[in-house]
């Protein structure tokens, strides 16, 4: 949990690196993040409660310095400003951020390992954060692992939680996995899913859904009119 010496100078965000600047070698650790991004943008378009990260520093002082940030491929926080000051963040330094620890973390397992499953989770851990989830779709056999799990922070150690998609009280919202088709190509997404196990659309799917459901209604439409002339009755009459 959060730790604080009174006699620390903690240094402002201004003055911390915002990252690591470490290479990407894996474009889902780019990519898997934004998406619950944007899909959080568009379910939650009225709230301004909220702050998701990415690829960004969580400064705190769990750890060996409050000068080492961890940084995960994303991460969730509630009852912050979803901008602050109405400005960007250069990265999460909880002592300006009244030591709201995330409630959720996210880790994508790449090629290279990055110590997901011990040194980060004991971060994590000691940190607070509630969630930790580590998505490992193509190395999960190398470590050992399943390709999606759900950690649930209980007392002061992880616990790995069943079901798929998983529902987080706490934060109102499930997460698991399904397909995502963008044009001709398809690929395997996390997505935000509500109390019903129920996926959140994006706000493209959700138009694509409402032009199928008015292309149906349409045909169903004509097919009745056509069934009405073979029975010598002209629809327009009606």
């Amino acid at each position: 949990m959060v730790k604080f010496q009174p006699h620390l100078r903690l240094p402002t965000s201004a003055e911390l690196p915002c990252s690591d600047d470490t290479p990407l070698d894996n474009e889902e650790q780019n990519f898997l993040p934004n998406f619950l991004l944007f899909l959080l943008e568009f379910i939650w378009a009225d709230r301004n409660d909220w702050f998701f990260g990415i690829d960004m520093g969580i400064y705190h002082t769990t750890g060996v310095s409050h000068l080492v940030p961890v940084i995960p491929d994303g991460f969730l926080s509630l009852g912050v400003e979803r901008r602050k000051g109405g400005n960007s963040r250069l990265s999460y330094v909880l002592w300006e951020e009244k030591n709201i620890v995330p409630k959720l973390a996210l880790e994508v397992v790449s090629k290279t390992p990055g110590d997901e499953y011990d040194s980060k989770l004991k971060i994590y851990a000691n940190l607070g954060v509630l969630y930790y989830i580590i998505y490992n779709p193509q190395y999960w056999r190398r470590n050992q692992h399943q390709p999606f799990e759900v950690y649930k922070l209980v007392d002061t150690e992880y616990q790995l939680q069943i079901g798929e998609p998983y529902w987080m009280p706490e934060i109102g919202l499930g997460i698991g996995r399904s397909k995502y088709t963008s044009g001709t190509i398809q690929r395997e997404v996390l997505y935000w899913y509500d109390q019903n196990r129920t996926r959140y659309q994006t706000q493209q799917e959700v138009a694509q859904s409402e032009r199928q459901r008015r292309e149906l209604a349409e045909q169903q439409r004509e097919r009745l009119a056509a069934k009405l002339r073979e029975l010598g009755i002209n629809p327009d009459d009606i």
